[in-house]
């Protein structure tokens, strides 16, 4: 997929929604399967042959979605303790992704309009905005919504929600994120998928699921915001 098709993209695109958890920040750095163990651990005191089940889940978010359909009590208390981790973990996780503030600076001047998105908890993606300087970027963030799992991605809800507080239809928007959830996730409604993949392994999977187009590196995203002078 050529540079060209991702000028074209973000050329078109009116609202740029970026996936938090890869294409912004490393939340817990390579840690997921360690946090999603301990939530299972929480399980474990009320509900140990739930917990049994849970037993081998990496997804600390699959594991707070497979809790609340089972049990919603239970399931808050393991998504308040997901909340709780991810707070945490971006009080000392590094730096942005490499060349995802200059998307965010490129989108700006462009004058698209921007929003975070994700399954993470809106605390955590505002505590770590704000942490880094990066709030003013940024119209309105969409996490994880509370108490409903369920409209976590590939569920389209963080991305018409963003579209909506935009004043976009979501048609117009180009979602940038690293998983085939967030691909599904764009399909669904008719936005476009831009996919980042960051990881090894990811590209194939992203090209595989549908993505217009796929970078390995976030500041090629970055090279192909049209000119402000354009």
């Amino acid at each position: 997929m050529g540079d060209d098709v991702l000028g074209g993209i973000m050329r078109a695109a009116q609202g740029v929604l970026v996936d938090f958890d890869g294409p912004l920040c490393d939340v817990f750095g390579g840690r997921s399967a360690a946090v999603a163990k301990r939530l299972v651990e929480v399980v474990a005191r009320r509900d140990p042959a739930l917990a049994a089940e849970l037993a081998g889940v990496g997804d600390p978010v699959e594991v707070v979605r497979r809790v609340h359909a089972e049990d919603a009590g239970l399931g808050c208390e393991v998504e308040e303790a997901l909340t709780a981790a991810e707070v945490a973990a971006v009080e000392v996780a590094g730096d942005p992704t490499p060349g995802a503030v200059a998307v965010l600076e490129g989108a700006r001047d462009a004058g698209r309009r921007i929003a975070v998105v994700g399954d993470t908890s809106a605390a955590c993606m505002r505590a770590f905005l704000d942490r880094h300087g990066l709030s003013s970027y940024v119209l309105h963030v969409v996490g994880r919504p509370e108490r409903q799992p369920e409209l976590t991605k590939p569920n389209p809800y963080p991305l018409i929600t963003a579209a909506e507080q935009l004043g976009l239809d979501v048609t117009l928007c180009a979602l940038i994120g690293d998983s085939v959830t967030d691909v599904r996730a764009a399909h669904a409604v008719g936005a476009v998928a831009v996919g980042f993949a960051g990881g090894p392994g990811r590209r194939q999977a992203l090209v595989d699921a549908g993505a217009e187009a796929v970078v390995g590196e976030m500041r090629v995203i970055a090279e192909a915001m049209p000119d402000p002078s354009d």
